[in-house]
Formats: structure tokens, sequence, C-alpha cells
């Protein structure tokens, strides 16, 4: 299968989905790292399915020479054996994307690789800049030529531009971090040195690890575990590490806000993006969704026989509510573990399916129940109707929804594809409203105030649901064509 030409189509613009996900190692030993990133990157894949890329330098040979390969589609299908053996080095990044809009392209696959007067630099990001066109622009007036439509080559641009003015790299990655506004976490690697650093506001979760004589970055927890790495730390919010083998792990502190209280972590890491067995800035995403679970079940309690998940991520608010309503908790679902969030979507005259597609319902488990149905958000309504129509038809006598965040109700500039609040179902409908539309018997979101207690007080971003965000969004929606 020609993965790199391969067309593919987003599924349920209903859905959020995840950004994108990041990973380093490098292996002072001097062993090959290509197969240790394709599994850390395969223990990401969740964070974007479009498109994914490894590139690898050789610290001992030839300094800046760098292999790379990159491709459309999930990562067993991109890499093969022989890709993988042609990837022969001790440090190195890698990258899983998807696009919150613009291209979903081969051109716009991560990581990406620039050579310059200093030597070569490979970058992996995660995350969306809000300023990125009008950096794109100063960048153009001034002779750059860009070879994407993301703004992770801004970023790039502006370390390389930085890098010819600085002592070192990491110098030249703070000069730049003063300069781009939004969510980030970046994996940098330079001919000698693994970088990353995070966003002052800690949007994007980054984090250390550890294996024998290696040490990696990644965006969650759970890749460590994928390849034996033990835990070191999080990333703080505004901080740069060096990783070096002179000098094992330096970091760089300068950009990191004034007050804790000012960070704004993306409370959908612990909502949905994660996976649950990731903890992120000591928090344990599997815990704080049983907690979502539990603050339904004593905010919005309703009479049935059955809990049930919208899988994955209402699996464990479900759960949750089960425990603390005493409500029975049961698989109403059965999901089709080969569907990634990016499919071949069926024709027009079918497009009915392409739910069904991904999930049946087991009549067995709902035939005659009143039902408790868990799921994470709803965005326009469309997806979460279906399934609710879904269980009615598998004999369901009661569909009661509830959601395991609040009604979205302002867009998202910070990474997550929350669209323009005209197409928000919350968006001018009242509770009673959206619960005709979906076509359940009651339905009840999370209370905004539950969000904090959910991750034990850890500053968060509320702007899509408040409208309140930790920095001014861009006067007009720039969303789109530099996206990454």
């Amino acid at each position: 299968m020609d993965t790199d030409n391969i067309y593919v189509q987003r599924d349920c613009s209903d859905e959020l989905h995840e950004e994108c996900g990041v990973f380093g190692i490098y292996d002072f030993d001097g062993e090959d790292v290509a197969s240790a990133i394709y599994y850390g990157l395969f223990a990401l894949q969740h964070r974007g399915q479009e498109s994914c890329g490894i590139a690898v330098s050789d610290t001992q040979g030839p300094k800046g020479k760098v292999l790379s390969y990159k491709g459309m589609g999930l990562v067993n299908e991109v890499f093969r054996p022989e890709h993988l053996d042609g990837l022969r080095g001790d440090i190195g990044v890698g990258h899983v994307r998807y696009s919150t809009a613009g291209q979903s392209v081969r051109e716009n696959a991560q990581p990406l690789v620039l050579n310059y007067v200093k030597g070569t630099l490979a970058l992996a990001h995660n995350g969306n800049l809000i300023n990125a066109l009008e950096l794109r622009e100063q960048l153009v007036y001034s002779g750059a030529i860009f070879q994407t439509t993301i703004d992770s080559e801004v970023v790039a641009y502006l370390i390389a531009r930085e890098r010819v003015k600085c002592e070192n790299v990491q110098q030249a990655v703070a000069s730049a971090m003063k300069q781009i506004k939004g969510a980030y976490s970046l994996v940098l690697m330079s001919p000698r040195k693994l970088i990353g650093a995070r966003d002052p506001y800690g949007f994007k979760p980054l984090c250390i690890g550890k294996r024998d004589n290696a040490y990696v970055l990644a965006s969650e927890s759970c890749a460590l575990d994928t390849i034996g790495a033990e835990f070191v730390r999080d990333v703080e919010p505004g901080e740069i590490v060096t990783i070096t083998k002179k000098d094992g792990v330096i970091s760089d502190r300068s950009m990191c806000l004034p007050k804790q209280s000012q960070q704004a972590r993306c409370i959908f890491e612990y909502i949905y993006f994660a996976r649950p067995d990731t903890h992120i800035d000591g928090q344990s995403v599997y815990r704080s969704r049983i907690l979502a679970g539990r603050y339904l079940a004593q905010d919005s309690p309703v009479e049935a026989d059955l809990v049930t998940g919208v899988p994955e991520s209402g699996n464990a608010a479900a759960l949750g509510y089960s425990l603390e309503s005493g409500i029975p908790y049961g698989t109403a679902f059965v999901k089709n573990s080969y569907v990634g969030r990016t499919f071949i979507k069926p024709k027009q005259k079918h497009r009915e399916s392409s739910v069904q597609v991904k999930l049946n319902v087991l009549k067995e488990a709902v035939d005659g129940k009143r039902v408790i149905m868990i799921d994470d958000s709803i965005v326009r309504g469309t997806t979460c109707g279906r399934i609710v129509r879904m269980l009615r038809d598998a004999g369901a006598t009661e569909v009661h929804v509830r959601i395991s965040s609040p009604p979205f109700l302002w867009p998202c500039y910070f990474g997550t594809d929350i669209p323009e609040r005209n197409q928000l179902i919350a968006y001018n409908r009242t509770i009673d409203d959206i619960c005709n539309v979906i076509g359940a018997d009651s339905l009840g979101y999370l209370e905004v105030e539950r969000l904090s207690q959910m991750v034990d007080g850890l500053p968060i971003c509320k702007g899509c649901f408040t409208g309140d965000y930790p920095m001014d969004p861009p006067k007009g929606d720039i969303r789109g064509e530099y996206q990454r």
C-alpha cells in the first residue's frame, strides 16, 4: 500500500480530535533509536492519525547528517522494517499529526528538517500559534521560502534565524519563544543535542523519561511505558530542557511565568485527548475521568438500570458515575478497533453509516433498560443524536445522556478543533433544546466549577466553555491554513 500518496478523509466532523504527538530520544551508548521512536509514536497514535515521521542522526558520524522518513497514514502503515533499518542514529525525534484544518498532505508531515548556516535542525511540534500568520509574513519579507502551510515551519525558521545570533541552540529556542504566542510543546534535535520546550502556559504536555543510558522526551507518559523507560518528571510550563551526553539534562526556566496561577493547561487532555494510563503534571488522567463521572452523578442524578460509556474516553467517566450512583456499569458498545479517526467515508447516500462503522450496540445489554450514556463532549450534536438513536433501536426504553465536560460555547484558538460559535449545538440553545435535538430523555453536563476539582486545582484553560481565554485571542479566526 502506497501510504505516501493515500488520500485520507477526516471522519465525523462532530468529534473532537487530538492534535499531535511528539517524541524524542538520545541514547548515550550510541545505540540506534529508530525502533524506540516507532514504538513511542505507536503509543501516541491516538493524538494524530493523518501522518507521521521519524528523523535521526548519528552523533558520532558526520556532523549534521539527518536521515528521515515520513508519510501519510498510521505509524504501522507508514513504517516498514526496511524503513527503520535505514534510519541509523543514536539521537532522533518523531511525530504523529492531526491537522485541525488546512491541508492533510505529505509535505506537512513532521518532523521538519532544516539545513542552515549553523548546521541542521529537526523539529517536531504539537500546538497552535495565534500569531503564526504575522510571523510568517515577517519571515517571507526577510527572504524565507516556506515549503509547507504549517505553523511548525514558522517556529523552525525562527529558531534557525536566532541561532545565527546566539551562542547555542537552546538560547535560540528561548529567543524564538519570546516571539511566538500560543500553545505548543517542541522536541528539537541538533547534531549533538536533544531539546524539549513547553509553552509558558503549559497548554500542551511534555515529559522526560530515562531508559538505561538514554533520555526520552514525550507528549505523554504512556509512551515512556511502551518502550520500558522510567518517568523522570514533567517539563514545566515555560521550561526548556537540553539533553547532552556531557551534561545530561540542563534546565532553563527563564521563560516560565512569574506566577503558577497564570498557567493554563488544556483541560481536554484530562477529559479526552490523553490516554487514560497517562499522568500529566502529577495528575492521573484516569482518576480525573473517574472524578468527572462521580461529579456528574452528584449534580445530574437520574434513575436508570445501566450506566455505559461511549468508547473510549467515556468509559472511565461512566464507571465513576456508576460508583457514585450505585447503578450498574456495563458495556453497551462494541468499537471497531481498526477504524481510526481518519478513514474513507461511505458515499453520501450511506453517510449515516459512518457512526456504525465505528460503533455497534450490544442489543442484549440495553434491550428493555433505562440507559445512562456518558460521553466526553457534544460539538454539533449529529454524532450524539445518532448514537442515542442506535440505543433506542436496540431496545433501550430510556436514554439519559451525561457529558463529562461543560457545554462548548466558544471556539478554541490553542490547538483543539472546536469550531466557530454558530456551529456549536450549545450556542443559543438551552439544555432542553439540545436534549430535544439529540433525542434523549434527559441531558446533563459537567459543571464548569468541577473542572478544577478534577485536577486538584491545577490552573487550566476553560476558554471554550466560558470565553475567558488565558491570553487575548486573535481578532480574526486565523485557524485554518497555518495549522500543524
